[in-house]
């Protein structure tokens, strides 16, 4: 990559972006450990929900005899109604917060229907509104995630790139071109003698050594 030589408002420019880079990157750090560990705790949370839901779940196998008789247990008898959200922030990152569950029950004669019924599809709604909490909680962690792998690019972009390259062009006194210089000529229009001349002197290999020094990449 071709090296300029630093003119004193480069120079400026320079330190100035290492000075922000250096300020920057604790920020971005400290966002990143924010986030890392959020998302265990919300993990952790994820956990507990659906192992509340296994130990609910175990609670039915006494009601299975009782589900197995016929009609007994009115079928989609508990539907979800409506889910209750509402929004927090972590880390400048808007995430989805479970507030609870409204169910609807289908309707059923209170005086046929055994009085197991309402008990077990409390337990039903209950292990529902569980699985719901739970899939909140995944798109908590999901969100957080994609704005950690954001996060962690910058970091690495300012530890291992902007700041060392800024600390060598300051140390150095030249900074990379990284921009190709382009000739351009009319495609409807004939070069002229003088044009075609220089064209054919720039782009040989007799112009190499100047371009070279001029602290510049030849092309070929």
């Amino acid at each position: 990559m071709a090296k300029i030589k630093l003119t004193k408002n480069e120079l400026k420019v320079q330190k100035d972006a290492l000075k922000m880079y250096r300020r920057y990157l604790p920020t971005l750090t400290l966002k990143k450990q924010q986030l890392q560990a959020e998302i265990r705790t919300i993990e952790e949370k994820a956990i507990a929900v659906r192992e509340e839901k296994r130990n609910l779940e175990k609670d039915f196998d006494s009601w299975i005899a009782v589900f197995s008789e016929m009609n007994a247990f009115p079928k989609g008898i508990i539907k979800v109604s409506n889910i209750r959200k509402g929004f927090g922030n972590i880390a400048g990152v808007e995430i989805p917060i479970f507030e609870g569950a409204d169910f609807a029950r289908g309707d059923y004669d209170l005086y046929e229907t055994p009085l197991w019924v309402d008990i077990a599809a409390n337990h039903m709604e209950k292990a529902m509104s569980l699985d719901l909490e739970a899939e909140v909680l995944d798109e908590q962690v999901r969100l957080l995630e994609q704005e950690l792998r954001a996060t962690s690019q910058r970091v690495n972009l300012f530890e291992k790139v902007k700041i060392p390259e800024t600390e060598e062009n300051i140390k150095n006194g030249s900074y990379v071109v990284q921009r190709p210089f382009v000739l351009v000529t009319m495609v409807d229009r004939e070069l002229s003698d003088a044009a075609f001349k220089f064209f054919n002197y720039v782009t040989s290999g007799e112009a190499n050594e100047i371009i070279s020094a001029a602290g510049v990449v030849p092309a070929n």
